[in-house]
C-alpha cells in the first residue's frame, strides 16, 4: 500500500501481478455485461479463462482524435497471464472516450489498470490526466505510480450507455493499459445502511459512485480472484493493525455455515468468513482493550464501511458479546452475532455504515469487549471494506471533473475571495430577515409571540410545504388540522422537562415520555435520541406520509417537533402499553381468551386497512406484539411504522428492499429474496398469534435447541394435532376446541413457506372473528356449533374492503365508516411508543 497525490492506492509488484482482481463467471453469478479491453494491443490477451481483446478502432468502442499504440519488450517479473496486459497501451494526446453498450442498467464495475514503462518520447511516468464517467469525476490530475495499480470504482449505470472520457491535464498526455466494465450483482450494495454519528438510516446508497479503498481479509491469506467468486482481492490486515501483540488470529473456513436469508458468498467469500482476528487475551494482563485497525484516507470525504462477521470461535449461543467501533463511536454495542443470525453459530453476517465527511486522512476501525459479557471478554472481525463516496460534485477525485483545455486560464484569487465572502453576508442577511419576518408570522399567528402556541401543519384541506432540517419539503394535503408542529417550549412543558420520572419506555430511537398538554390531553412523547441507529429515516417517513390514513386500530399521531436539531413525535396515550407485555415479562394480569381474540382481531382490521384501505398497499414491516398497543378499554393498535413500504405497482408483485424487521418475526421468503409483499406482514402476525396463545418470547436462547424459536415449535405441535400441549397454563381448559381450532389453523396458514400460500389479511381477520363467534358460544350454551373447516372455508365479505370496516359488531363500530378514513392528520405510519428489543 503507498500514497500518491493525496489518494489511498493499492499497488501490486510485478512479482505478484496475480493479485488483481478479476471477474469469475461462475454460477453464483453470471454478468449482463462483461467487456475487457487490452489497450494498446493488436491481437487478443488470454488471462487465464478470459479474453481481452483489443481497443483497435475496429473494436468501435474507443473514439479518439490522438492516440498511441505502445509496447514494451521488457520482460514482466512475473509469468502470471495477467502480467500479458502491461505489455502493451494506449497513450491519449488528446480527449479521448470509450463507449460501452449496457445490456441490463445497474451498478458496474470500472477498473482501470496502470503500469507505466518508456515508448519512444513518452515516458510514462510523466503522464498527468483526469478519467471521468457519466457525470462523475474519478481520477482528476492523476500521475500513476511507479508500480502496476489497478483503480476499482463502482457507478449505478441507469442508461442504455457508458462513457468514459479520459482527458490530458494541460501539456501532459494520458495513458491506460487495460479496462474493465463488469456488472454487479444487485445485492452486493443495497439502500440499507446507517450513520456512524449521528447514529440513524441513510438512504441514497444506490445512487452514490464508489472507489474502492481496501479489502481486508482479517487474520487470514491475501484471497484473489482465483477464490474470490467475484474477483475481488482481499489483503492481509497485518499492515493495518496498530498494535499487533494485542491480537491473533482463527481460521477454520470448513465451519461457516451459509444459512438461507443470510449472507452469501456473494456479499464475501469462504476465505474471509472462515478466517478472522480477535483478542489476544493471554498476551496482555488484563482484558480491558480494544483491538485497532488504521487505514489512509482522503480528507473531507464520506466513505461506505462494510463489517464481516462469522463466529467460527465460540462454542455455544449468545456466549459472545462485543463492541465495534468506528473512530471513537460505538456503532454496535454488545453486538450477539448469534441473535443476528437465528441462533446459528458460525453464520456470516454483515453490516454497513457510512461516515460523515472525514476531517483528518485516516479512518480507525476497533473491536473490544462489552461490560456486559464480563466473565468471556472477546472481540472478533471477520473482514472489512472501505469505499470512498462521490461528494456532492459528484466527484471521487477531491473536486468536480474540469475541463484540461481550459482550466490554464484560471481565475483570479482576489476575485474569488471577493465572490465568496460577499455570498456569505448576503447570504447571512438572508438568514436575517427570514428569522424575523418567521417571528412576526409566528407573533400574529399566536397572539403576541406565544411560544407554546400550535402551528398548523395542515389547516382546512390546504396544503403545507413542510421544509426543515428533517424534510426535503415534501408537501402532503388533507382535509382536517389535527396534526401540527407543537414547539419545543410546549413539550418541555407537557413532560416537565423531560423529568425522568415519566419515561415509560425506552427504544430504539430513543425514550418515551408520558406528558400533558395544556389542554389536558394525555399524550406519549417519543424524543429522538441524537446516537440512536435508528432516526432520520423513520422521522421523515412519518411526517411525509402524514394525514393520509385515520384508522380507530392505528395509533394517532398528535403532532411533531423539529426544533433545536430535536426528533420528538407526540401520539395518543396508550394506557396498557404493549401485548407482549400482558402476555410476558411484566406484573400486568394474565388475560382471559376472550380478550386476547379481540385483541388479535383489532390489530388485523389494523393491517387489513393499510393493505387494502388506500390506492396503494402500505406494508407494515415489523409486526410483533410489541407494536400492538393497548388503551384504556384494551383496544388494540398498530404502531411503529418507521420500517414501513409503500406496497407494488399494479404491475408488480413485490418490492425489492433490504431486509428489514424483528428476528422471530421475520417472513423467511423475504429474509432469503428481498422482496417485500404483503404478504410478510401475514407471517409476522401469524407468529404474534401463537406467541398471544403460548405467551413466551418468540426467540428465546435459554430454552433447548428445538424450542428457542416459536414458530417453528408451534408449527411442531400444530402438524401433530397436539398444539393445546403447549399452550399458555392459564388458558388450559378455557378455550372451546373449536374455537382454539379455528385459530391454530389461521395461524398455520399465515406461516406457510410461501407468500403465495398465505391467506390476505382480510382472510385472517374474517377467521379470527369466526374463532372468537365460537368461542363466545360457550358462553350462549350452544356446544353444537363445530363449522371449524379449512381456513377461508366461508367467503369474506371483508375482501372487497376500501375505505369502510364491515366487520366487528354493530356497537364497537357505532361510528361512521367515514370517521375511519377521514383524512384527519393522523399517520398512515408510527413509530411504536414502547420497544424493548432491536430489528
Amino acid at each position: 500500500m503507498m500514497m500518491g497525490d493525496g489518494r489511498f492506492e493499492v499497488v501490486w509488484c510485478v512479482g505478484v501481478l496475480t493479485m488483481l482482481p478479476m471477474v469469475v463467471l461462475s454460477a453464483g453469478f453470471t454478468p449482463a455485461d462483461n467487456y475487457l479491453i487490452d489497450c494498446g494491443s493488436t491481437s487478443n490477451t488470454t488471462v487465464g479463462t478470459r479474453v481481452f481483446v483489443p481497443d483497435s478502432s475496429a473494436s468501435k468502442l474507443l473514439t479518439s482524435t490522438g492516440s498511441i499504440e505502445a509496447s514494451t519488450s521488457t520482460k514482466p517479473g512475473s509469468s502470471s497471464d495477467l502480467a500479458k496486459l502491461y505489455q502493451t497501451a494506449r497513450i491519449f494526446t488528446s480527449t479521448s472516450s470509450y463507449t460501452f453498450s449496457i445490456t441490463r442498467t445497474g451498478r458496474h464495475w470500472i477498473r482501470l489498470y496502470f503500469s507505466p514503462f518508456v515508448y519512444d518520447v513518452y515516458d510514462m511516468n510523466e503522464a498527468s490526466f483526469s478519467v471521468s464517467a457519466q457525470s462523475h469525476s474519478l481520477l482528476d490530475k492523476y500521475n500513476p505510480p511507479s508500480k502496476a495499480v489497478v483503480k476499482e470504482f463502482s457507478l449505478n449505470v441507469t442508461t442504455g450507455s457508458l462513457v468514459i472520457t479520459i482527458a490530458p491535464w494541460q501539456n501532459s498526455f494520458a495513458f491506460l493499459n487495460a479496462l474493465e466494465v463488469v456488472s454487479v450483482p444487485d445485492e452486493l450494495v443495497v439502500d440499507d445502511a446507517s450513520f456512524v454519528y449521528p447514529l440513524g438510516g441513510y438512504t441514497g446508497l444506490l445512487r452514490q459512485a464508489l472507489e474502492t479503498v481496501v479489502r481486508v481479509n482479517m487474520g487470514g491469506p491475501l484471497v484473489t480472484y482465483q477464490n474470490d467468486t467475484l474477483g475481488r482481492t482481499w489483503v492481509n490486515d497485518q499492515p493495518y493493525l496498530l498494535s499487533p501483540a494485542v491480537a491473533t488470529n482463527e481460521s477454520n473456513i470448513a465451519a461457516v455455515k451459509y444459512i438461507e436469508g443470510g449472507a452469501t458468498q456473494i456479499i464475501a467469500p469462504d476465505a474471509v468468513y472462515g478466517s478472522l482476528t480477535e483478542m489476544n487475551s493471554a498476551n496482555t494482563a488484563n482484558s480491558n482493550f480494544n483491538v485497532t485497525w488504521e487505514f489512509d484516507v482522503v480528507q473531507g470525504f464520506q466513505y461506505f464501511i462494510r463489517f464481516h462477521f462469522c463466529d467460527i470461535v465460540s462454542k455455544s449461543l449468545n456466549q459472545l458479546l462485543f463492541n465495534v467501533y468506528v473512530d471513537s463511536y460505538n456503532v454496535a454495542p454488545s453486538l450477539d452475532l448469534s441473535a443476528k443470525t437465528f441462533s446459528q453459530l458460525a453464520a456470516p453476517y454483515y453490516m454497513d455504515f457510512v461516515t460523515s465527511p472525514t476531517t483528518t486522512s485516516k479512518i480507525r476501525i476497533s473491536i473490544g469487549p462489552s461490560t456486559i459479557n464480563s466473565d468471556n471478554p472477546n472481540a472478533i472481525l471477520n473482514g472489512l471494506e472501505i469505499m470512498k463516496m462521490n461528494n456532492s460534485a459528484g466527484s471521487l477525485s477531491g473536486s468536480a471533473a474540469l475541463n484540461p483545455a481550459s482550466s490554464s486560464s484560471g481565475m483570479n484569487i482576489s476575485l474569488i475571495v471577493g465572490i465568496v465572502v460577499g455570498g456569505v453576508v448576503l447570504l447571512l442577511i438572508a438568514v436575517f430577515v427570514t428569522i424575523m419576518c418567521r417571528k412576526r408570522q409566528m407573533q400574529r399567528q399566536g397572539g403576541q409571540g406565544d411560544s407554546k402556541t400550535w402551528i398548523p401543519l395542515y389547516i382546512n384541506g390546504n396544503s403545507h410545504t413542510m421544509g426543515s432540517k428533517y424534510s426535503n419539503g415534501t408537501t402532503v394535503s388533507t382535509v382536517s388540522n389535527y396534526a401540527y408542529r407543537i414547539p419545543f417550549a410546549a413539550i418541555q412543558e407537557a413532560t416537565n422537562s423531560f423529568d425522568e420520572s415519566g419515561v415509560i419506555g425506552v427504544g430504539g430511537f430513543g425514550k418515551v415520555y408520558k406528558g400533558v398538554l395544556s389542554d389536558g390531553t394525555q399524550v406519549a412523547v417519543k424524543r429522538g435520541n441524537p446516537r440512536s441507529q435508528q432516526g432520520l429515516a423513520e422521522f421523515q417517513t412519518e411526517i411525509e406520509m402524514l394525514s393520509q390514513f385515520r384508522h380507530r386500530h392505528l395509533v394517532s399521531l398528535i403532532g411533531y417537533c423539529d426544533e433545536k436539531n430535536e426528533m420528538i413525535l407526540v401520539y395518543e396515550y396508550m394506557e396498557n402499553g404493549t401485548l407482549k407485555s400482558h402476555l410476558y415479562g411484566s406484573e400486568y394480569p394474565s388475560m382471559g381468551w376472550k380478550e386476547r381474540l379481540e385483541i388479535c382481531i383489532g390489530a388485523a382490521r389494523g393491517l387489513h386497512y393499510l393493505h387494502t384501505g388506500y390506492a396503494k398497499a402500505v406494508i407494515h414491516r415489523d409486526v410483533k406484539s410489541a407494536n400492538i398497543l393497548l388503551d384504556q378499554n384494551l383496544m388494540a393498535k398498530v404502531a411503529d411504522f418507521g420500517l414501513s413500504k409503500t406496497g407494488p405497482e399494479l404491475d408488480q408483485t413485490h418490492v425489492s428492499t433490504a431486509v428489514k424487521g424483528s428476528f422471530g418475526y421475520l417472513d423467511p421468503e423475504y429474509f432469503r429474496r428481498q422482496q417485500l409483499t404483503d404478504k410478510s406482514d401475514v407471517y409476522s402476525f401469524g407468529v404474534v398469534l401463537f406467541e398471544v396463545l403460548c405467551a413466551r418470547p418468540v426467540i428465546d436462547p435459554s430454552l433447548p435447541r428445538e424450542m428457542v424459536n416459536l414458530a417453528e415449535w408451534a408449527m411442531k405441535w400444530q402438524k401433530k394435532g397436539q398444539l393445546e400441549q403447549i399452550i399458555d397454563s392459564n388458558l388450559q381448559g378455557k378455550i372451546r376446541p373449536d374455537s382454539l381450532r379455528k385459530f391454530a389453523e389461521t395461524a398455520e396458514k399465515c406461516l406457510a413457506d410461501y407468500g403465495v400460500d398465505r391467506p390476505p389479511m382480510g382472510d385472517v381477520l374474517w377467521n379470527l372473528e369466526y374463532a372468537l363467534q365460537l368461542q363466545e358460544a360457550v358462553i350462549q350454551g350452544d356446544d353444537e356449533d363445530n363449522s371449524t373447516n379449512n381456513i377461508g372455508e366461508l367467503s369474506p365479505q371483508v375482501n372487497n374492503f376500501t375505505h369502510a370496516e364491515t366487520s366487528g359488531s354493530p356497537a364497537e363500530f357505532e361510528a361512521s365508516s367515514v370517521d375511519d378514513i377521514s383524512g384527519v392528520s393522523m399517520s398512515k405510519v408510527f413509530s411504536q411508543l414502547v420497544k424493548s428489543e432491536g430489528r
